[in-house]
């Protein structure tokens, strides 16, 4: 198949694809397709009438006939302007409904992709797919369509009528066509691969910005200012250069359309001038195909800037597919299991697992249990493979070899929602979004009360702060919390994690970023919070797991050491041991404490 073919084949099917979120309009779609025709024959039927006006009664001294001709010219143009009005709102309101639509199938797919895809694809990629990309069809579905079909009528309106006068002036007027068209088919398939370049450029810009500002910080405090404007201006420089490329292929197309439609008027001038003084042509006829020239090339230029909007709309429609067809790589079984109630019982069974394909296992034949009620601790370096562990347990990932039970049931046999609703998870990273620290804690979910946020809230000793804000559970907070300290908002997320009641809790380094003052707050209330409830904690401080049931030790990957903090702590040559001489080395090795 040529190129050509190609992208004419990916054209049709993006548009059929496209079909399916404008279906729910397609009867608002006909009216204004409707609308248009009705506009469109009263655009192109002024000039018939001028003809009719200049040849039976101008000419004749009929000023009757010629006030009639006149009173149905003002109803052709009052017709059109109301015409026009209607359409455009209607286009423009079915066109807003079937952005709203696809918008939210974007951002409906996003959630419910694997964590994986969001690893190898910058955030400021998929804002591009879900904002710019997704506004680039805004014309298009607005009006674009409609007014291509409009456009279409006009030139067939306009044919029409100037053959019912005069098939040779007619055929006068479009001997420039081949021209045109040879043009405007050059101009298709340059311009295409121009657009699809600008919507690449566009993507790498939001990507870079979107990076720079979450870490202008770091950026700032290692002064690479100068280094990154530079960055920034080369990738700047290279959108420029992707949109100065469509601007160079429109400015030798438009010339080539403005030089055309002047010829065809003077070749329309010259042939029918002369017909007109041998009396083979009226001057009525004349002055009609005159202005049918000039109308002619209007749809004819309005159909080449719509082809830059489809152009540009087809090329942001391909990404937008992109991100709508990535299969999900975690799936559910067709009929998953929804156990009716969860002891906490976890189990890994010779686990294994990679990020990719290329690179080593992070995991490799893990297994250990960790028993209802039972708080296990998980220790080691960093990369050892610790927060793998949490990633695997609540299937962000799917493992590569092994099974992961969760009260000997097969956590992929599991309802995904099932699954995730039984876990309370606090990651060192805290997670907070824009709006009410109400809001913050119950995620929108309308069962749980204000009451009972605050009882969690004073449990987790995180009412005591929250009551001093204005507005105290109703304040509002900035991107990420950023209106809080460190500390409260971990406690935050502590209220969240608990408000849930979930029946296993998982700490990944949550007290790892807060102030000692923080930490004991935060000790006491994860004692409360693991009552009943299976625990696994990640830690770094080892002084923070030393009353863990038992503590599983991780080394590139594998369970090195299992055992409670007395028994690690006995063995000279352990990992565990040589971890805690690292965070007390000012101890003498025979004073470390065993309890």
């Amino acid at each position: 198949m040529s190129k050509k073919q190609n992208s004419e084949s990916v054209d049709s099917v993006l548009i059929k694809r496209l079909y399916v979120f404008f279906e729910p309009y397609k009867w608002w779609a006909i009216t204004a397709i409707i609308l248009t025709l009705s506009a469109a024959f009263l655009g192109t039927v002024r000039p018939k009438l001028t003809q009719i006006a200049v040849d039976d009664y101008i000419s004749v001294g009929d000023i009757d006939g010629l006030l009639w001709i006149i009173f149905l010219l003002g109803v052709a143009l009052l017709g059109e302007f109301i015409i026009l009005i209607f359409n455009t709102y209607i286009t423009r309101w079915f066109g807003q409904g079937v952005l709203f639509r696809i918008r939210n199938a974007v951002f409906e797919k996003i959630q419910g992709l694997h964590v994986q895809f969001f690893d190898k694809n910058p955030i400021g990629r998929l804002i591009t797919r879900t904002t710019s990309d997704i506004e680039a069809l805004s014309e298009l579905l607005s009006d674009g369509i409609v007014n291509m079909l409009g456009d279409l009528f006009r030139i067939f309106f306009i044919l029409t009528f100037m053959l019912m006068m005069s098939w040779e002036l007619t055929l006068i007027s479009v001997l420039v066509l081949p021209v045109l068209f040879y043009s405007t088919f050059w101009f298709k398939g340059k311009v295409r691969i121009a657009f699809l370049n600008v919507r690449d450029q566009i993507a790498r810009l939001n990507s870079f910005v979107q990076e720079h500002i979450n870490g202008m910080a770091i950026v700032q405090l290692f002064n690479r200012e100068s280094k990154e404007k530079e960055r920034f201006e080369a990738i700047n420089n290279e959108h420029k250069d992707a949109h100065i490329q469509t601007i160079f292929y429109f400015s030798i197309f438009w010339p080539i359309v403005e030089v055309l439609a002047s010829v065809a008027m003077a070749l329309v001038v010259w042939y029918g001038g002369a017909r007109a003084l041998m009396d083979e042509v009226t001057f009525g006829v004349l002055l009609a195909f005159i202005q049918y020239v000039r109308q002619f090339f209007n749809p004819i230029r309005g159909l080449s800037e719509k082809y830059n909007t489809l152009q540009s709309a087809l090329a942001s429609s391909e990404r937008i597919f992109d991100v709508l067809d990535t299969k999900n790589e975690v799936l559910e079984t067709k009929k998953p299991i929804r156990p009716d109630k969860v002891e906490g019982r976890i189990e890994f069974e010779n686990v294994s697992f990679r990020y990719n394909s290329d690179q080593e296992l992070i995991l490799n034949n893990v297994s250990f249990e960790a028993k209802p009620g039972e708080l296990l601790a998980v220790v080691g370096a960093t990369g050892a493979g610790k927060s793998t562990l949490i990633n695997l347990l609540l299937r962000y990932y799917d493992i590569e070899e092994g099974e992961i039970n969760l009260d000997g049931v097969d956590i992929k046999k599991m309802s995904l929602n099932y699954l995730r609703s039984n876990f309370g998870l606090v990651l060192q990273d805290n997670a907070l979004f824009s709006g009410s620290i109400l809001n913050n804690i119950t995620l929108g979910k309308e069962t749980i009360s204000r009451e009972q946020v605050i009882k969690v809230s004073k449990e987790v000793e995180a009412h005591n702060f929250i009551k001093k804000l204005p507005g105290t559970y109703d304040f509002e907070l900035q991107e990420r919390g950023a209106s809080l300290s460190m500390g409260q908002r971990q406690l935050i997320c502590f209220v969240r994690a608990m408000v849930y009641d979930p029946k296993i809790l998982i700490l990944d380094e949550a007290t790892s970023s807060v102030d000692s003052e923080t930490e004991e707050l935060v000790a006491r209330a994860c004692k409360r919070m693991m009552i009943g409830r299976t625990s696994i904690v990640i830690a770094h401080r080892l002084s923070t797991i030393q009353g863990a049931d038992n503590i599983l030790v991780m080394h590139k990957g594998s369970i090195r050491e299992k055992g409670s903090h007395k028994q690690l702590i006995k063995r000279k040559d352990g990992i565990y041991r040589k971890l805690y001489e690292l965070q007390y080395r000012e101890q003498a090795i025979g004073k470390i404490p065993v309890n």
